[in-house]
C-alpha cells in the first residue's frame, strides 16, 4: 500500500523532517539485511488515539535484536515514549501504522556485524486495511506457496529480521501474480507455518486451531495472542497443533491475523472453498470483538491500549 508522508520521523533521539530522514547508501543493513523491525497500529478511540499493545511490540523488537546480537542504544521505555511522540507530533488522531526499525548504519562493510553502529528510527503514517476492505469483509483467496518458510536453524524465526522477509516477499509476489490475495507458507517439514506476514487460524468443530509458532517456524504473533484471549473470552477453545495443507481445505472456517492485516477471513485455499466460502460465525464474532477492542469500545481490553 502507498505511504502517505507525515511531518516527522524519529531518528536516534531526534524528530527529523520526513524528507530528511535519510541514511547513506553504504548503510550495512541495506547490503546484508541484519536488522529488526516492528509493525504497530494506533487507533482512534472515544478517548483519543491509542497504540495497540505497544509494550509487547517494543519488547519483541528488543528480543529480535538480542537474537541478532544488536545492542539497541536506547531503553525500551525510551522507544515506548518515542513512539507516542511520533504519533502525537504528526497529529495522527484517526490512527496510523507505526514502523520502528533498528538497523546497522554506515561505517563498516563485510558480514561481521559487531563493529557496526546501531541506529533506530520510528515512522508513522495513515494506513488502511492491508488486504483491502473487501478482504476484511468477505475474505481473501489464498494459495500454498512454492517457497517454504525458513528452518529455525537457518534463520532465527523468533526474530522479526529485516533480511528474513525476502522469503515473504517471494511468496507474496508469487501469489499475487497467480491471481491470489496472499500466500500460505509451509515449514521445512511440509506442515503449515504462517502466511507471508500473518499467523493463521482454522475453525474445526467449533474449536480454533493455529500452528505452534516455535515448531512451525512462524513468528509468535501479538495479534495472534490477542485473538486467543478474545476467543477464550467468547467461550471458544483454542489449541496449537501441527497442520497439513489438507487441514485447511477441510476447515469449517479459517482466518489470518496480524498487526497490518488485523483479522481477515479466508474464503479459499488453492481454489478450494473454506466452508461455503463466506466468513463463518466464529470468525465474524472474533473479528468483531477485535475491532471493538482496538478502538477502545470494550473496557475489559483497555490494558491493551496506550493513550497518546
Amino acid at each position: 500500500m502507498p505511504i502517505t508522508p507525515t511531518k516527522k520521523i524519529w531518528m536516534d533521539g531526534e524528530l527529523v523532517d520526513w524528507d530528511k530522514a535519510t541514511t547513506h547508501v553504504l548503510t550495512h543493513t541495506l547490503h546484508y539485511g541484519t536488522g529488526a523491525f516492528e509493525g504497530i497500529r494506533a487507533y482512534k478511540t472515544p478517548n483519543g488515539v491509542a497504540v495497540f499493545r505497544l509494550r509487547e511490540h517494543i519488547q519483541r523488537l528488543f528480543n529480535s535484536c538480542k537474537i541478532l546480537m544488536m545492542d539497541v542504544p536506547f531503553t525500551p521505555d525510551e522507544l515506548f515514549e518515542a513512539t507516542k511522540d511520533v504519533v502525537r507530533v504528526n497529529e495522527l488522531h484517526d490512527g496510523c501504522y507505526i514502523r520502528p526499525l533498528v538497523y546497522l548504519g554506515y561505517g563498516e562493510m563485510g558480514i561481521n556485524t559487531l563493529p557496526c553502529p546501531v541506529n533506530v528510527a520510528i515512522a508513522a503514517w495513515p494506513w488502511g486495511a492491508y488486504l483491502g476492505d473487501h478482504g476484511v469483509e468477505n475474505g481473501v483467496r489464498m494459495k500454498i506457496s512454492s517457497w517454504n518458510r525458513h528452518a529455525p536453524n537457518a534463520m532465527p524465526t523468533a526474530s522479526k529480521t529485516v533480511g528474513g522477509y525476502v522469503n515473504s516477499s517471494l511468496a507474496k509476489v508469487e501469489a499475487l501474480k497467480a491471481g491470489y490475495d496472499e500466500a500460505i507458507m509451509l515449514g521445512p517439514d511440509a506442515r503449515i507455518s504462517e502466511c507471508t506476514g500473518e499467523n493463521l487460524f482454522i475453525v474445526r468443530d467449533g474449536q480454533l486451531i493455529s500452528p505452534p509458532p516455535s515448531e512451525a517456524g512462524a513468528l509468535k504473533g501479538i495479534t495472534q495472542s490477542s485473538i486467543v484471549k478474545i476467543a477464550h473470552d467468547l467461550g471458544f477453545d483454542v489449541s496449537f497443533e501441527a497442520m497439513r495443507r489438507d487441514d485447511l481445505y477441510l476447515a469449517d472456517e479459517a482466518f489470518l491475523t496480524g498487526t497490518a492485516a488485523e483479522v481477515v477471513p479466508i474464503s479459499s485455499v488453492d481454489d478450494r472453498l473454506v466452508g461455503d466460502g463466506a466468513p463463518g460465525p466464529i470468525t465474524k464474532a472474533v473479528q468483531s470483538t477485535y475491532f471493538k477492542a482496538v478502538r477502545g469500545e470494550i473496557p475489559e481490553y483497555e490494558d491493551w491500549l496506550t493513550r497518546v
